[in-house]
C-alpha cells in the first residue's frame, strides 16, 4: 500500500507569516570605516519575493548590500533595513520576542568577528602599520533558534574550495550543530549573478541540488510547503 501525497504548495503556504535576512553586516574598526562582505543580499531577496508572491506575509530585514528592489517588493513586503552587526542583533530579539514567525529564512551574510576596540574617531590615513584585535560574534542562529523554537528555521552555509562531499558534510554538521530544520550549503566559487549551485540539506539527510536562483527559490518553497503540511496533515490529501 503506497501513500501519495498531492501538495498544493500555496494551498499550505498562504498566509504563513514569514520572516527573511538577507545581505551583509558592518562591523566599525572606527567612525568612518566598516568590514564587510562580497554580498548583495540578491538571494535572500529572490526568496522573500518568491514566498511573498505565494501568499506569504514576508518581512525582510535586508542588509547593505546591491540588491535589486522592484517596486512592487515595497507594496508586498515589510523591509527592515539595517547596516550593522549590532542592528540585526536587535532587530532579530527585539521582533522574535514580540511575534511569532512560521518561517524563518536566515540567509543573511553575518559577520564572524568583531573589533574588540573601534576607534572613536577616524584612523589617520599616515599610519603605517595598523592591528586590529578581533573577537568572535555571538551565532545569530543560535539566538534565532532559542527565540523562536516553533518556526521552521531555514539556515545557510557558505564555504569556499570545498568539492561537493565536503559541502555536503559541512552542511549537515551547521544543521545538527544549530538545530535549524534545513540547511542550504553554498560554495562560493559556484555563485554569481544568475548561477548559484546550491544543496538544500535536511535532518533526514535528504538532498537536493540546485544550479541557479530561480531554482533555489523554488526547491526551497517546496521543501518548505511539504515539511510544514507533514506537519499539519490538514494541507495535504492522502490517496491510497
Amino acid at each position: 500500500m503506497i501513500l501519495t501525497i498531492q501538495l498544493n504548495q500555496a494551498e499550505v503556504l498562504k498566509g504563513k507569516g514569514v520572516l527573511v535576512t538577507a545581505g551583509p553586516t558592518w562591523v566599525a574598526i572606527d567612525r568612518v570605516r566598516v568590514i564587510t562582505s562580497v554580498f548583495s543580499g540578491e538571494t535572500g531577496l529572490r526568496i522573500a519575493r518568491y514566498l511573498s508572491g505565494l501568499g506569504c506575509h514576508v518581512t525582510l530585514f535586508m542588509g547593505p548590500g546591491r540588491a535589486r528592489f522592484l517596486n512592487e517588493d515595497w507594496k508586498h513586503m515589510q523591509v527592515r533595513k539595517f547596516s550593522y552587526f549590532q542592528e540585526l542583533e536587535t532587530l532579530l530579539r527585539t521582533s522574535l520576542e514580540g511575534t511569532s514567525f512560521d518561517v524563518i529564512v536566515h540567509s543573511a551574510a553575518v559577520a564572524d568577528f568583531l573589533p574588540q576596540n573601534p576607534f572613536n574617531g577616524k584612523i589617520k590615513s599616515g599610519v603605517s602599520d595598523l592591528y586590529i584585535k578581533f573577537s568572535p560574534t555571538p551565532k545569530l542562529i543560535d539566538m534565532i533558534r532559542t527565540l523562536a523554537k516553533s518556526s521552521f528555521l531555514v539556515a545557510f552555509k557558505l564555504e569556499v574550495g570545498k568539492n561537493e562531499h565536503e559541502l555536503i558534510q559541512d552542511g549537515w554538521d551547521s544543521l545538527q550543530r544549530h538545530g535549524s530544520d534545513l540547511v542550504i550549503a553554498n560554495n562560493f566559487e559556484q555563485m554569481s549573478e544568475e548561477d548559484h549551485v546550491a544543496f538544500i540539506i535536511d535532518p533526514s539527510h535528504q538532498i537536493i541540488r540546485v544550479e541557479n536562483k530561480t531554482q533555489l527559490c523554488t526547491r526551497l518553497a517546496e521543501k518548505i510547503a511539504c515539511r510544514l503540511a507533514l506537519a499539519s496533515p490538514v494541507h495535504s490529501r492522502g490517496r491510497l
